[in-house]
C-alpha cells in the first residue's frame, strides 16, 4: 500500500492514499465561526470550497505550526446521499510518500477513546510512525455534510511516489 508521511509537532504519522487526492501547499484560510477548533478554515479549491481540518488541533489540541513544509491534503469523500465531498487536512512536513505491506502496522493493544482514528505502529529506521485511517477519521467532523461510507480516488487522479 501506498502511504502518505507527515508530522503533528515531533510525531511521524501515515496515511493510505487511496483516498488522497491531492497535497497542496498552505494556503490562506477563511476563518468559520461557530465552529469546533480544529476547523481551521475554509478555501476555494477548484471552484470547490473546502473545509480544512487541522490534524494537530484534533489530535494534540495545538495548531500546525506554519512552516514550508506545513500543507494541505486533499481527501475525497462520500455524503450519506453518494455525492462527493472534498475536505483538506492540514499537517506538517508532509514530505514524503513510501510503499508498505497492509500488515506492515502492529497493533498498538490500546483503545484510544475519543480517537478510533488512531491505528496502530510502524517501525521504520528506530522512529515509531503511527497510522491515521481515513475512514475513522471522517467520525471525528461529523458537524460536515459527510457522514456516509468513504471511497476510493480513481486510479487516474491517485498521487503516486
Amino acid at each position: 500500500m501506498l502511504l502518505l508521511l507527515f508530522y503533528l509537532g515531533d510525531v511521524m504519522y501515515a496515511m493510505k492514499c487511496k483516498k488522497i487526492r491531492e497535497v497542496v501547499p498552505l494556503v490562506k484560510l477563511k476563518e468559520v465561526a461557530h465552529t469546533p477548533d480544529f476547523l481551521a478554515g475554509i478555501f476555494n479549491y477548484r471552484g470547490v470550497v473546502v473545509p480544512v481540518i487541522d490534524l494537530r488541533m484534533l489530535v494534540q489540541s495545538r495548531p500546525c505550526e506554519m512552516r514550508l513544509s506545513t500543507r494541505i491534503i486533499i481527501v475525497d469523500y462520500l455524503k450519506e446521499d453518494g455525492t462527493p465531498f472534498v475536505v483538506g487536512l492540514m499537517a506538517e512536513r508532509v514530505t514524503e510518500t513510501v510503499k508498505r505491506p497492509e500488515n506492515a502496522f502492529a497493533s498498538q493493544g490500546l483503545d484510544v477513546e475519543g480517537a478510533p482514528y488512531l491505528g496502530g505502529f510502524l517501525m521504520e529506521n528506530h522512529e515509531m510512525i503511527q497510522y491515521m485511517d481515513l475512514d475513522m477519521l471522517q467520525e471525528s467532523f461529523r458537524f460536515l455534510p459527510m457522514i456516509g461510507g468513504g471511497h476510493n480516488v480513481p486510479e487516474k487522479d491517485r498521487i503516486t511516489a
